[in-house]
């Protein structure tokens, strides 16, 4: 596969140099799509190739302007509605909810 994930080897991004007092997860939340990976893929019944492919499908815009656990919390959000454990009219509304647009 060739995509807009696929970066290894590729040439001219520059050197990876984290700083040694860098924080596991910027920011809570992080934290929390972290922690659900066992319970959405056993939930929801799918493995870390479906998990992956469901990053490997997001759109080159969209891959390339959010975070990595944007893109865990992409992958789960596609696999939860394959799976049919909810449906994309259920997470609007929740989202909606959240966003206290309901």
């Amino acid at each position: 596969m060739n995509g807009i994930h696929d970066l290894g080897g590729m040439q001219g991004h520059g050197p990876i140099n984290p700083p040694k007092s860098e924080p596991i997860f910027k920011q809570d939340w992080e934290g929390r799509v972290f922690a659900m990976f066992a319970p959405a893929a056993i939930g929801a019944g799918f493995n870390i190739d479906e998990f992956r492919h469901g990053i490997e499908r997001m759109g080159h815009v969209d891959y390339l302007d959010t975070t990595y656990y944007e893109h865990w919390l992409a992958t789960y959000i596609t696999n939860l509605i394959e799976k049919g454990v909810i449906t994309e009219d259920e997470l609007k509304k929740k989202m909606d909810e959240l966003r206290g647009d309901a």
